[in-house]
């Protein structure tokens, strides 16, 4: 999988959004103002943050090379994945979905209820 097709399938998400907070040189995606991606498009390879379960986040680094901890993140709750073609591109879609899930989980419930989501 490769970088525009991450950008695409992170904007794909429902109420997903391109942000550049940080600068024109990184990417950000958010929903409801809480970022859920983040991607530096000049890096090679590419890159990509994605949020993910602690314990699940440990399992990844420890099965494939091309996911490690989060660069300049929270190195429990966030990895980063490698764009270099080792990935299966189901796996990095299903991160990015995780990623998203885990977000939209924390936000107010009037804002997951805004985007059709169950309020619990």
């Amino acid at each position: 999988m490769n970088l525009p097709d991450v950008i695409d399938h992170c904007l794909a998400q429902k109420a997903a959004e391109e942000t550049t907070p940080f600068g024109p040189d990184v990417l950000v995606y958010k929903v409801c103002g809480k970022m859920f991606a983040l991607a530096i498009p000049d890096d090679v390879p590419p890159r990509v943050n994605l949020k993910c379960d602690p314990e699940r986040a440990e399992e990844l680094r420890d099965e494939y090379e091309a996911i490690i901890p989060g660069y300049h993140m929270n190195k429990r709750h966030w990895n980063t994945v490698i764009l270099d073609g080792t990935l299966p591109e189901a796996l990095v879609r299903e991160l990015i979905d995780h990623s998203y899930e885990l977000v939209v989980r924390g936000l107010r419930k009037a804002d997951r209820e805004g985007l059709g989501e169950r309020g619990e």
